[in-house]
């Protein structure tokens, strides 16, 4: 069991950790902050082995509305332990630290695999039918990134790790590849330390992997940042993914860039109940994060257009999700948020809320209100 501060990035975790040959499933961002990361779920390229970061947190320390700092886990305060895991984030109190089971550190192989945009649609349609229902050791992502330079190239990235051997993971690929239907313009897989695959993957997904991928402008400080997400318990069907692809270069504007970042569920995120935690999404097939950014002096016209962009992308896909929504891509117009965020669960956490922060001190947009007297 590892105890981590709330302040600790994972960067730091990662390291500390890293010393005693010992890690947890969490994120590829170094500057991720282990406690908003873990209390909205936490997904990552162990997850579908060993699920999400809160179904590793076995303890917290957490300060109350009513000053009263208090240790909740399984047997202490559980339905509050209950409630942190999944929908903690500033809704119950300050978490001041956590317990973390840890994992051995393992070797795995990363990859990457790119194809031009003339293969969109062929490359998502065979994606979603073969990463979701692929060995949970395998964790392989789908970013289309439309650059904001408008008449730069788009790419169609598939990346990600296996744990396993090389020979194993080039087999799983060959069967992607023969999906598709075309050979990709680039190839990459190696063998890596779990800590060099961290490296590598953070690289690929800011994109700045030596000018392979298109800088993805909608992670960089210096931009205003709009997304949406969903889950996906189905497959998309092909017209859907044909409009899907249109859309991504339909009334481009320079600076304005936009990506469509699907990341694998099943495996050990499917295999704990929906209420066994706060997060109730253990029935997925996919997730899909549409984004969309404009520089930070973009004039008011310009957002506009770009949020217009991406409801109008979003609503494409809509009629085929769940209706889920991770907490950790929060939607702030987002329509019945709680439903959305927490499912079956939304209920009991008011009540929750009620009992612990009964003048719902701790509130902001999205916040879980306090259960009806």
């Amino acid at each position: 069991v590892a105890a981590v501060g709330a302040g600790a990035r994972l960067a730091d975790v990662y390291d500390e950790l890293d010393r005693s040959d010992l890690t947890i499933p969490a994120g590829c961002g170094p500057s991720v902050g282990i406690s908003g990361l873990t209390l909205g779920g936490g997904i990552g390229i162990l997850g579908r082995k060993h699920g999400l970061t809160a179904d590793h947190l076995v303890g917290a320390e957490i300060v109350l509305a009513d000053g009263l700092a208090v240790s909740c886990d399984d047997t202490n305060l559980p339905d509050l332990f209950w409630a942190l895991r999944g929908a903690g984030a500033g809704n119950f109190g300050v978490v001041t630290s956590m317990k973390f089971t840890t994992i051995p550190v393992p070797n795995l192989t990363d990859f990457h695999l790119v194809w031009p945009y003339s293969q969109a649609s062929r490359v998502i349609d065979s994606w979603q039918r073969w990463a979701p229902k692929s060995p949970q050791e395998l964790a392989a992502s789908l970013l289309i990134s439309m650059p904001g330079e408008v008449g730069k190239d788009p790419q169609v990235n598939v990346f990600g790790t296996m744990l396993g051997s090389e020979s194993q993971t080039v087999s799983l690929l060959d069967e992607l590849v023969g999906m598709v239907g075309s050979e990709p313009t680039i190839i990459n897989h190696e063998q890596k330390t779990f800590r060099d695959a961290k490296h590598y993957l953070n690289q690929l997904s800011d994109g700045a992997l030596h000018g392979e991928v298109p800088q993805t402008e909608g992670l960089d400080a210096d931009v205003h940042d709009f997304s949406k997400s969903e889950f996906f318990r189905q497959v998309l069907p092909n017209d859907a993914i044909d409009e899907l692809v249109e859309n991504l270069g339909t009334e481009r504007t320079s600076g304005q860039s936009r990506e469509l970042d699907f990341s694998p569920w099943g495996g050990a995120y499917n295999q704990v109940a929906a209420d066994a935690t706060a997060f109730p999404h253990r029935s997925e097939f996919f997730l899909l994060k549409q984004a969309v950014a404009v520089p930070w002096n973009a004039a008011p016209g310009q957002r506009e257009e770009a949020t217009a962009w991406l409801d109008r992308s979003w609503a494409l896909t809509h009629p085929w999700g769940s209706g889920g929504v991770y907490p950790n891509f929060p939607d702030p117009e987002l329509e019945g948020w709680g439903l959305a965020y927490y499912g079956k669960n939304y209920s009991r956490l008011t009540e929750i809320k009620k009992r612990y922060d009964p003048d719902d001190l701790f509130r902001f947009h999205q916040s879980i209100p306090p259960a009806d007297t």
